[in-house]
């Protein structure tokens, strides 16, 4: 199925913006000391024009180094495409370049430069950010890492619980890409709600691992182009066949945009082929029917006016298992671990998660004091009244300042069981700590908090309410004023 519409890279039915010309920011929290997504994002800006210099074709980065400094190395079977072929700037203004000089000082014409905006590559890392969003994959895999830019956009979302890289030359994994893909001090102030495994290994694209078998998400970045033709054979049955994840992305330049570069030449030196939209289509159409998998075909890096009729710079192929057809020919596989000796065993590290116990209890224990210590302090100041030899407030003693809540969440809270005191004690029943937001969203029952609590905290004879001191040293003061 080839997606109708103006160029812009959005599936049919998708309904999202589209990929790379306008990125979506994520709508988690900024992580205190880590790496947000807007943060992601200049840095990949920045990125990009470090490398500005070693542009080639006006799409793609030849031979340029990763951040680490490496250079892209020479061709192997199953070598992955990610900055090559198509890796650079892209999106479709044109510009005129002035005319260059020869070593005879004759002028010489030469073609426009097309500039994307975004870069190509940004683009194509947006489209599968997109999807991800849309989607919500668990176990996601990218054949061909790279630099592990990829890797390191994805593990911002949240939905992610296991993300592997393979690259024939993972080897040389850099200290870049080994620190951004370590936690940093914010993940550990904040943890994840769920686990996230990282690894890497260093292989090829055509080898099986059972490992990778059943994968949510497999992405093919720029990769199939780099593959020999024995190599390309087997690709398939690997991809397909062996591992079978629920949807695998595909891109691979579009040969028929080349005229529009400055040299009408393959986009890198290592690409083996460079298809035209037919030639993909078919391919990639013959390997779904004869796997059960449903394709569509889009793309990124819209063509500048006048040309559309050359289609996206980069073509993309999504396709996703027919889950009914795939039931009946699902067969158990034996198990190969051909990334498990150190010889292709490169990089791995655990995120900290709320799934810990040690970590939940650390976040539940902090918000769970916020939380007394705001009423606390408005118990303080505000009318009291004695019931049953308690002090008890007369007001509902919500927080004024510091609760964001919904007017529902406010009235959950007031309508609650009231803090109290006895003597120099401050009570907090268990019942209304669980009314707050960010504490319920740890726990879901007051059963569940009050066994967490008695680990950390000190809970009345009952164990029905959380006990701190009445007065603390900041309390003292402001009641000296």
């Amino acid at each position: 199925m080839v997606l109708g519409g103006p160029p812009g890279g959005q599936l049919a039915g998708a309904g999202a913006a589209t990929p790379g010309l306008t990125p979506t920011a994520s709508k988690s929290p900024t992580r205190p000391f880590g790496l947000s997504e807007h943060f992601a994002f200049w840095v990949l800006q920045l990125h990009e024009s470090l490398l500005e210099d070693g542009q080639d074709l006006g799409s793609s980065r030849v031979s340029l180094p990763d951040p680490s400094g490496r250079g892209a190395p020479s061709a192997a079977p199953g070598a992955s495409g990610r900055a090559a072929g198509g890796s650079g700037p892209g999106g479709g203004i044109l510009h005129d370049r002035c005319n260059s000089m020869v070593d005879n000082c004759e002028e010489v014409p030469t073609k426009e430069v097309i500039e994307f905006r975004p870069p190509l590559y940004k683009q194509r890392y947006f489209f599968v950010k997109n999807l991800v969003q849309q989607h919500k994959p668990k176990k996601v895999a990218d054949l061909g890492f790279g630099d592990a830019t990829l890797i390191w956009m994805l593990k911002y979302h949240h939905c992610i619980e296991h993300l592997v890289g393979v690259d024939t030359y993972a080897g040389s994994t850099s200290q870049w890409e080994i620190s951004n893909l370590s936690p940093s001090v914010g993940d550990y102030l904040v943890p994840r709600d769920l686990d996230l495994t990282i690894t890497l290994y260093r292989g090829s694209a055509v080898q099986k691992d059972s490992r990778l078998v059943g994968f949510d998400l497999m992405t093919c970045i720029e990769l199939i182009e780099h593959l020999d033709s024995e190599d390309l054979a087997k690709f398939p049955e690997v991809v397909f066949g062996y591992y079978s994840p629920r949807i695998i992305i595909i891109s691979t330049p579009n040969s028929e945009f080349n005229p529009l570069f400055p040299a009408s030449t393959f986009r890198h030196l290592d690409h083996k082929f460079e298809w035209n939209r037919m030639q993909f289509q078919t391919w990639a159409s013959d390997v779904a029917n004869l796997y059960n998998y449903s394709v569509e075909f889009t793309g990124v890096g819209s063509p500048p006016a006048g040309a559309e009729h050359v289609g996206y710079c980069t073509q993309i192929g999504v396709f996703q298992k027919n889950e009914a057809k795939a039931t009946e020919s699902c067969i158990s596989t034996p198990e190969e671990h051909v990334y498990e000796t150190c010889e292709y065993f490169v990089f791995t590290t655990a995120y900290p998660s709320l799934q810990e116990k040690k970590n939940l209890l650390l976040v539940l224990s902090a918000e769970v004091l916020r939380a007394s210590n705001s009423m606390r302090l408005r118990f303080i100041v505000d009318p009291k009244k004695k019931v049953n030899g308690r002090l008890v407030p007369e007001d509902s003693c919500v927080p004024r300042y510091g609760l964001i809540v919904t007017d529902a969440q406010r009235a959950q809270i007031e309508s609650s069981p009231k803090p109290y005191c006895v003597g120099k004690k401050f009570y907090v029943p268990l019942e209304r700590l669980i009314t707050f937001p960010k504490v319920n969203r740890l726990v879901d029952s007051v059963e569940r908090l009050r066994s967490l609590l008695s680990e950390a905290l000190k809970l009345n004879r009952d164990q029905s309410a959380l006990q701190v001191d009445l007065h603390d040293h900041y309390s003292r003061t402001m009641l000296s004023y």
